[in-house]
């Protein structure tokens, strides 16, 4: 199943590079370029090495704000999830921020952390965390909440409370929607790195699809957007994987 599975995608890929070609069919490298030239066009900002270090500083920010927004927003939505009156309180407020796109906190970070090189990776990094952090919130919030309470009640019936209660039935009962919340929520910030990074830093393959644009170079534009479809697949391939071998390890199913 694997490998019929992989020679479905790459089917699905080899068409859509046929239809890119028969679309792009005699354009220029300054109208949209062909597979051709997009290869060709990666080959140089690869040579040249920026590429490299575009895609160690995108990945970077990522990795940051979305460990800084999961170790945050696992522990407080299992604990709104878990007390109906805290929740009460701090839900509306979180369901309220959530709708606000990350990048309209853009101004608000540059004033916050300042212009200089740092603080420009720490403005990204505050950007893809609250990208990050409202997903995994709610999807803790609703997974805890949503526990079916004849199991916490059969629990407690054989004397099982306080972290054993949490260890050995909310967290297994709750784990299979966290961890898609968190998959979507990393999914989530590699969108947004790249729209921070094409706004506010002069670093990451956001600046890149950018600097590329400025000079007329279309081929490393579409380049670039082949590395940040690239990159964005392996993500959530590993965080899917991740997920089966957590749920597997600890025997849960889904459903």
């Amino acid at each position: 199943m694997k490998l019929r599975s992989f020679l479905n995608a790459c089917l699905g890929f080899a068409a859509f590079v046929g239809l890119w070609q028969l679309a792009t069919h005699g354009n220029k490298v300054g109208d949209l370029p062909s597979p051709w030239m997009t290869a060709r066009g990666l080959g140089q900002v690869a040579a040249q090495g920026v590429l490299w270090q575009n895609i160690i500083a995108s990945v970077f920010r990522v990795a940051w704000g979305f460990s800084l927004a999961a170790a945050i927003g696992i522990p407080l939505g299992i604990a709104l999830g878990w007390y109906p009156r805290l929740r009460d309180v701090v839900n509306p407020l979180v369901q309220s921020l959530r709708p606000i796109s990350p990048i309209a906190w853009l101004p608000f970070a540059v004033i916050m952390f300042g212009g200089t090189a740092l603080s420009s990776d720490l403005s990204a990094i505050f950007l893809l965390f609250l990208s990050a952090f409202f997903p995994i919130v709610t999807a803790s919030t609703s997974a805890t909440a949503s526990i079916d309470q004849k199991y916490i009640r059969s629990a407690r019936n054989f004397g099982v409370e306080g972290f054993d209660l949490f260890r050995r039935v909310v967290l297994p009962a709750a784990l299979p929607q966290v961890l898609t919340g968190l998959r979507l929520a990393l999914g989530i910030a590699w969108v947004v790195v790249v729209a921070a990074e094409m706004l506010g830093v002069e670093t990451g393959l956001g600046y890149q699809v950018m600097d590329s644009r400025n000079a007329l170079r279309m081929d490393h534009v579409a380049a670039a957007m082949v590395v940040i479809a690239a990159i964005g697949l392996l993500l959530d391939t590993g965080m899917a994987r991740v997920e089966s071998t957590i749920l597997a390890r600890r025997g849960v199913r889904r459903g």
